[in-house]
């Protein structure tokens, strides 16, 4: 019993710090950030956010893009060792079943 007493006061702890950190988040904000200002910086600002954002998706894009494309290739190397091995298989044999 006495075992679980000391996990519920840390858990119970850790959620009381995260609370009280996150409450008082707004605060910390800076003036151009906290209000709705205008202005080249705010506007830098987001065209930055958009660019960042648009390297992240186009090099995600790329490289599902990739491994669709390698997936591609196994597919048809599968299908060209198989075509190589019933074609070989064949030479082998003469049209009345016997092995030549």
């Amino acid at each position: 019993m006495s075992s679980t007493r000391p996990r519920s006061s840390a858990a119970l702890g850790l959620l009381v710090a995260v609370v009280l950190l996150s409450a008082g988040a707004p605060a910390f904000a800076c003036p151009y950030c906290f209000s709705q200002a205008q202005g080249p910086l705010v506007d830098a600002a987001r065209l930055g956010m958009w660019l960042l954002l648009a390297v992240t998706l186009g090099l995600q894009g790329a490289f599902v893009f990739f491994f669709l494309y390698l997936r591609r290739r196994a597919a048809k190397a599968a299908g060209q060792a198989l075509d190589e091995e019933w074609s070989g298989l064949q030479r082998e044999w003469d049209r009345k079943g016997r092995l030549v």
